[in-house]
């Protein structure tokens, strides 16, 4: 999928998206920030924040911000924002492959439902490091392609309508992991029958770099 199959499918899907996305991955997002554990004052960045549906779980000691591709999906976080008068938020349509913020400005960083929806997982993940401070903490939520063989067949078979779904439900963690080289402090299974999966990772970026040098000199 590139950009703008993603923002068309989330244009035609905005309207309805609590409905059909709200209560059923609500368990994830609840999950996902309690175990960020956020203190007073911290800087809490949150990747594709379509509807704003994870926005009333963050404490209002925080100050968070969320950024989207989708302005019809922004445009009912922004209501979402305002009805419930969350001051601590603020909200920028922004693509996460290109941020704008400037480097370490973020003491966390999650993505909830987005690795499988980015044109390019790699480079999402480039810019989360980049956006957010050494030794800051990275979260992803996000279905992976099943471990079951029957059901992975079937996430196989609808794989070629990602564009029509605004998502590739054949997702691999191995894969996504053994490319952006993350690594993986925690696991959880989330949601109903435990079928999306919540990551975290330390952004440890010394390392980060030293294995990126480590990387261009064997290719020299």
């Amino acid at each position: 999928m590139d950009l703008e199959a993603v923002e068309k499918v989330y244009r035609r899907y905005a309207p309805a998206y609590d409905f059909y996305f709200g209560a059923v991955l609500q368990p994830g997002r609840r999950a996902v920030v309690e175990r960020m554990r956020c203190r007073p004052g911290e800087r809490i960045l949150e990747v594709g924040v379509g509807t704003g549906l994870s926005l009333p779980l963050y404490p209002r000691s925080v100050r968070v911000t969320g950024i989207d591709v989708s302005q019809p999906m922004l445009a009912r976080a922004q209501a979402l924002k305002q009805r419930r008068q969350l001051d601590h938020v603020e909200l920028h349509c922004m693509d996460a492959e290109h941020m704008a913020f400037e480097d370490d400005s973020f003491d966390k960083v999650v993505a909830m439902y987005v690795v499988s929806v980015a044109p390019n997982p790699e480079r999402l993940l480039d810019e989360m490091r980049r956006v957010c401070r050494h030794d800051g903490d990275l979260y992803i939520v996000n279905h992976f392609r099943h471990a079951n063989p029957v059901v992975g067949a079937l996430e196989r078979m609808v794989a070629p309508f990602s564009s029509l779904m605004g998502f590739h439900p054949d997702f691999s963690m191995e894969d996504f992991v053994g490319r952006t080289g993350l690594e993986v402090a925690e696991r959880a299974s989330v949601n109903l029958f435990g079928y999306w999966t919540l990551l975290r990772s330390r952004n440890r970026k010394q390392r980060q770099a030293a294995q990126e040098i480590h990387a261009a000199s064997r290719r020299a």
